[in-house]
């Protein structure tokens, strides 16, 4: 075995449970910050394997830190490099939506996959693109589901219905519908803008004195969140949660939902949150077993 855990301060926490998960040394890369604000990072050396644990909300001052540490890890013995990113950003310009605009998407997807042997996350904000594999070329890509772990913190007593914001969420709002042993449904959206959103039901299903739960992939400004959970509370749920894998918001989102009617607001420990519930890192340490025989 060859392979030790790496990541900056800021990511110390989450980097923490996954190396004890994994039972490796966690080493943390050092990040001097000149007056100008560019950085310098210092890492561990290490002959082997390096998993670097960065989760990349707040992408921007992220990546250029990633990518000066990427060659100081390999200039100082690295012979496989992992990044492990709970969180992976920028896919949700995953097509052109107006002229003019990036695509985000296959910008990152090239600076991530040249740099890289392999990139593990969770849940990506993908719903145009089923090939990962060809974002992140040349890099070995593997995408987890947080379904399975989020539904245990969900709980099944009592039994809920389990709503997703719009279609693109049927998959998932269904697959933790089956974990739970619970019924599913979508709602219909339209979006009016960043921060408002019309939903309507789509489908009969009788929600009175139900217990409902709101599940997302992404919360950030809140928007479909907080409408949804109006709709669902004026069709007569009794209760209305909301359980999402990535917490991208601040505390003026989640005083919104709280005043909407959300009961509770639950996330995975992809990105730093108060919310955090379901951690992540038994999932990951599983998807990277085959780095400790490497």
């Amino acid at each position: 075995m060859s392979a030790v855990v790496q990541a900056f301060a800021a990511d110390q926490l989450g980097a923490a449970r996954l190396a004890a998960t994994l039972g490796l040394e966690l080493k943390i890369v050092q990040l001097h910050v000149f007056p100008d604000r560019e950085v310098l990072p210092t890492v561990a050396p290490f002959v082997g394997t390096v998993i670097a644990y960065c989760p990349l909300n707040q992408p921007n001052a992220k990546l250029v830190s990633l990518m000066l540490a990427c060659d100081a890890w390999r200039r100082a013995g690295a012979t496989r490099l992992v990044l492990v990113a709970p969180y992976m950003c920028y896919l949700r310009q995953d097509t052109l939506f107006a002229p003019g605009q990036a695509l985000s998407r296959d910008v990152i997807g090239r600076l991530l996959g040249e740099r890289f042997d392999r990139i593990v996350t969770v849940e990506p904000h993908l719903h145009r693109t089923s090939d990962l594999g060809a974002v992140f070329a040349p890099a070995q890509v593997t995408a987890l589901s947080a379904a399975g772990p989020l539904a245990g913190a969900i709980g099944a007593d009592p039994t809920p219905v389990v709503i997703g914001p719009d279609g693109e969420s049927e998959p998932w709002a269904r697959a933790i519908g089956e974990a739970l042993g619970a019924p599913h449904m979508t709602l219909q959206k339209t979006r009016q803008g960043d921060h408002r959103v019309h939903l309507a039901l789509d489908g009969g299903r009788d929600l009175k004195g139900r217990r409902a739960v709101i599940i997302d992939d992404i919360c950030s400004s809140g928007g479909t969140l907080e409408a949804a959970t109006a709709l669902v509370l004026a069709q007569g749920a009794e209760q209305v949660e909301i359980a999402v894998v990535h917490a991208l918001f601040d505390w003026a989102t989640a005083r919104r939902l709280a005043e909407a009617g959300a009961s509770r607001v639950i996330s995975t420990d992809t990105c730093p949150h108060p919310s955090n519930a379901v951690a992540m890192a038994p999932i990951l340490a599983a998807a990277l077993t085959q780095e400790m025989s490497t």
